[in-house]
């Protein structure tokens, strides 16, 4: 292993915190021979099906539950402390008539912008006779396994009658100025938190509730129940969060200071869904005076916050492009729960930086705190889940979780994981934390030595434990090709997933300076967090640094297992925030994207820089490559403001290649490659 002195030093005289990741035993990594150990990865480390638990947590959602039907109040009011009413649909336990039991059990609250008339609506579709199955099916085929329904991801969103039918309330509610709410939608701001505390306030006090709450949901909903659950609220005993962020900013907004197509894209679908009002509550609602409130509160913000987007592209002049107080108080407060918590996410998904920070960050035993990381997207959370090597479906673990810490039975959910990964390239497996134990830090050097396998790219270069004597330089610059990219994937949550142009990066990489090592003489595993150091010169006055981390297979395929970006001018490094190795190797930069932070940048100066690659669990097989790929941008993934565009002059962006100050790549590695 090969390490910077110079780096050790800097660290520990910054009193940096070493290191972010869960400090608990590690994954168990079979290896033998003495030499070069062989990861043989085929082997389960935990059974990450759940064995004999999960084939009774399923036979208790499948089988016979203790209600026959569901009581559904789409029209219920309640009334936050400042006055504004939200509304809710509250989903009870009923008998064969359809009257709701008395008997109170415990309530599951979801919060979130996407109109409750949607929910009603897959709510209705997926229960209706073969209509369901079909739609799965069908789901299935058109997209190629991206969007399906089979894995449980719809009820941890909407309606889960399952749930209720096992004996749980659970109480949908359009945040305020969304849907059929009345008020300003404020984007998970401190009032919309305020609102969520309240609400839970208000279910416990409800004949229904027995005073034991939790809360759950998907992408927003899963945000707002983490947010709620950093509050303490009395009586919340159980989160189940599914693809939540705890930093919007790093994560989609403005990742190394770079907007995202995203955002817009989204804002404009919940601007747009909260204009429908659910005609089921239309007539009601006008007569008791609802609809002209709900009208008054749209009129006063009709496209919450579009304005200030646009504007802040158009001159980088907007709180909602660069880091501010806006986006810190949205953050959730991990350290701060104590409510049993069990997360999700994908390597791949918007948030994919974040599950592995949030499982670390939170002061819980292993356990009362779980997590699920797939090799997936953002919609396709749960694609697989219940196979025969696969976790139990979304549906299944939910009902679960709630079981053991909402109604105390011991079974065994708690016992399960408590990390379980679908490692990219590899299949799933069950352990004590992430990263795998025997994860070392590796840094390979980028060298002007070709690896003759990226011919098709503007640079190829070579990655080599020592830098290279001779110097050299690589030029590339903007351009378009992150159209044709897994980039575009994963910007839009996965819904081009099954479109197989863009599984491969070889288009985009025909404007990439690339970087690919030997082929590794045995199987090993990249585990952990990645820095890419880059020494820079640009000939605008800023610069739009992306890369990826690939592995080429022995045919040239060029798969991505993760990324990051940086602007030049947001170099700036936040060493008490950064996370290093024991040995005081950075491994995750900590970037404060603030106006004052900025740092200038000048035509033809060598800037050194390190970009924050998103953390990722990969087996590297036999035979193939590390390869990483350096870009000026990647549209839509990486977007700029105008004038910051105008800035980079659209002119040659340089990696230098020195012994002196050497570009590199620092991971952590399972075994050893042979290079």
């Amino acid at each position: 292993m090969v390490t910077s002195r110079s780096g050790r030093a800097n660290a520990r005289l910054s009193g940096v915190r070493i290191p972010l990741w869960d400090r608990s035993p590690a994954l168990p990594a079979p290896s033998g021979g003495e030499h070069h150990p062989r990861v043989d990865h085929t082997l389960p480390l935990g059974d990450p099906t759940g064995g004999a638990d999960a084939l009774a947590w399923r036979e208790a959602v499948d089988g016979r539950l203790t209600y026959p039907r569901v009581h559904i109040d789409r029209n219920v009011d309640i009334r936050m402390s400042d006055g504004v009413v939200l509304r809710a649909t509250v989903v009870r336990p009923a008998e064969l008539d359809g009257v709701p039991v008395e008997r109170p059990y415990p309530a599951i609250l979801n919060l979130n912008p996407y109109n409750r008339m949607v929910v009603d609506a897959i709510d209705e579709t997926t229960h209706a006779a073969f209509v369901g199955p079909a739609l799965t099916n069908a789901s299935k085929a058109l997209t190629g396994g991206t969007v399906d329904f089979s894995g449980g991801l719809l009820q941890g969103f909407g309606i889960n009658r399952r749930l209720v039918r096992s004996g749980y309330v659970q109480v949908i509610v359009d945040v305020r100025g969304t849907g059929t709410s009345h008020g300003v939608w404020q984007i998970l701001g401190p009032r919309e938190q305020q609102d969520s505390v309240e609400v839970l306030r208000w279910a416990r006090a409800q004949e229904w509730c027995d005073g034991t709450l939790g809360m759950g949901g998907w992408s927003y909903s899963a945000i707002n129940s983490l947010q709620a659950a950093g509050h303490a609220p009395e009586g919340l005993g159980a989160v189940f969060a599914i693809e939540g962020s705890e930093d919007i900013v790093r994560d989609i907004y403005i990742t190394g200071g770079l907007p995202s197509v995203f955002i817009p894209l989204w804002l404009g679908a919940v601007n747009a869904l909260k204009w429908l009002y659910n005609p089921r509550t239309l007539l009601r609602d006008t007569v008791n005076g609802n609809v002209f409130r709900w009208l008054h509160s749209r009129l006063v913000s009709p496209a919450t916050e579009i304005s200030s987007v646009v504007t802040g592209v158009l001159t980088g002049r907007d709180p909602r492009v660069n880091d501010n107080p806006y986006f810190t108080e949205r953050n959730a407060k991990i350290e701060a729960i104590t409510a049993p918590t069990f997360l999700f996410g994908g390597w791949h998904d918007l948030f994919g930086r974040s599950t592995p920070r949030m499982y670390s960050r939170l002061n819980l035993p292993a356990g009362r705190k779980q997590m699920v990381i797939t090799d997936g997207y953002h919609f396709d959370m749960g694609a697989g889940f219940g196979g025969t090597q696969a976790p139990p479906r979304i549906d299944v673990l939910e009902r679960a979780w709630y079981d053991r810490w909402l109604k105390g039975i011991d079974n065994g959910v708690d016992r399960y994981g408590p990390v379980t990964l679908q490692q990219q390239g590899g299949g799933w497996s069950a352990g004590e934390s992430f990263p795998r134990a025997g994860a070392r830090t590796r840094r390979l050097y980028a060298t002007p030595a070709p690896s003759g396998t990226a011919a098709h790219a503007k640079y190829d270069g070579g990655l080599a434990t020592v830098p290279e004597r001779r110097r050299a330089s690589a030029s590339t610059r903007i351009d378009l090709r992150g159209l044709a990219s897994p980039d575009l994937t994963q910007v839009l949550a996965g819904l081009t997933k099954a479109v197989p142009a863009l599984e491969n990066a070889g288009v985009q990489e025909r404007g990439a300076i690339s970087f690919t090592s030997p082929p590794a003489g045995v199987p090993v595993q990249l585990s952990g967090a990645i820095n890419v150091h880059l020494v820079t010169q640009c000939e605008g006055e800023e610069a739009i640094w992306t890369v990826t981390v690939n592995d080429v297979a022995p045919d040239g395929t060029s798969t991505v297992l993760s990324g990051g970006a940086l602007m030049a001018s947001n170099r700036a490094l936040d060493p008490a925030r950064s996370t290093y190795d024991l040995d005081g190797e950075l491994l995750e930069a900590f970037h404060p994207l603030t106006w004052s932070a900025k740092q200038r940048v000048v035509a033809g100066e060598t800037i050194e820089l390190d970009v924050d690659v998103v953390p990722t669990d990969a087996v590297l097989e036999e035979g193939h490559r590390l390869r990483v790929d350096v870009y000026a941008g990647s549209v839509p993934r990486y977007l700029a403001t105008v004038p910051d565009l105008v800035k980079t002059r659209f002119g040659k962006q340089t990696v230098l290649l020195s012994p002196e100050q050497p570009s590199y790549v620092s991971l952590q590695i399972v075994g050893d490659p042979g290079w």
